[in-house]
């Protein structure tokens, strides 16, 4: 079986099993207690994901009866690395403004109430870019479940205006889940890869994800609805050897500063790094409250 990235999966076969499966569903809903149904629907509504727009006074929060909101780059940072580099050096309090956040529970997390957050944090905060607010920036350091993905698109690019929409992704992933026929204990841990939609058309800034890898989690579901609805799309994976908070794995996403989207972004150099020294200190010391 082939997606449409190229990948080959092989599909395993459900010859004999398909009717015992029914069989058994079926059973177990005719054992459904009203008791274990108003649980199953209580379960469902706590794993609701809910995304609250906070715009400025004047401006409508995007929903059913307001306009989408119109936006021409979209950069989503999903994992405490990726985030880090856009608060080191893309963010700051002056140029860009909290519009919204996304409120989530789940068995790995539950995302913070606040926008004044930790690097360590569980979040998902929207930004926008207050010279040009068709630029919208998204961090996501929580953990987005499987059952949670759909309506994490929904939600998010169902109030985004989908025409002249061009996506950013950036992610980490570990680098033992890199396939090549070299040793990973050879490569020069951290690397970038990129994967992009039939649409995007501009220059990647490091070389393409070689089959079979494959991508997983919100980054792939990202990328996955955007070549669905026919949008420009790039996503930059940074195979690492380091799990937490790292200065070299955020800063193995600095050749993204000179693309097209990012360019025009970029704080002062001297800005940057008083920026990552701040965040790094600041995850030393949260962390050392626990030693």
């Amino acid at each position: 079986m082939a997606t449409f990235f190229g990948e080959v999966v092989a599909a395993p076969s459900r010859a004999g099993v398909d009717d015992e499966e029914e069989e058994e569903a079926a059973g177990q809903a005719l054992e459904e207690t009203p008791e274990d149904r108003e649980i199953r629907r209580r379960v469902e509504e706590k794993r609701e994901v809910t995304v609250r727009w906070a715009l400025p006074a004047g401006e409508a929060a995007p929903g059913a009866a307001a306009e989408p909101l119109r936006c021409s780059r979209f950069v989503v940072a999903v994992g405490h690395n990726a985030a880090a580099f856009l608060s080191s050096f893309i963010l700051d309090s002056v140029c860009w403004e909290v519009v919204g956040a996304v409120k989530l529970w789940n068995e790995w997390c539950r995302t913070s109430n606040t926008t004044n957050v930790l690097p360590t944090d569980s979040f998902c905060l929207f930004y926008r870019l207050i010279s040009d607010p068709t630029v919208l920036l998204c961090q996501c350091s929580c953990y987005v479940a499987e059952d949670q993905q759909f309506q994490w698109l929904e939600k998010v690019f169902g109030h985004i205006q989908k025409e002249g929409l061009q996506v950013t992704i950036l992610s980490t992933c570990p680098v033992a889940d890199y396939k090549t026929q070299e040793s990973t204990l050879t490569l020069p841990s951290p690397f970038l890869k990129a994967l992009k939609t039939k649409e995007f058309k501009e220059q990647v800034c490091c070389p393409l994800l070689e089959q079979p890898n494959i991508v997983r989690d919100l980054p792939a579901a990202v990328l996955s609805y955007c070549q669905v609805w026919q949008i420009p799309a790039v996503l930059y994976q940074c195979y690492t050897d380091v799990i937490k908070l790292d200065t070299v794995t955020i800063e193995a996403f600095k050749p993204l500063l000179s693309s097209e989207t990012l360019k025009n972004l970029v704080k002062d150099v001297s800005e940057s790094t008083k920026s990552l020294k701040k965040l790094l200190t600041t995850n030393e010391t949260h962390n050392n409250i626990y030693i």
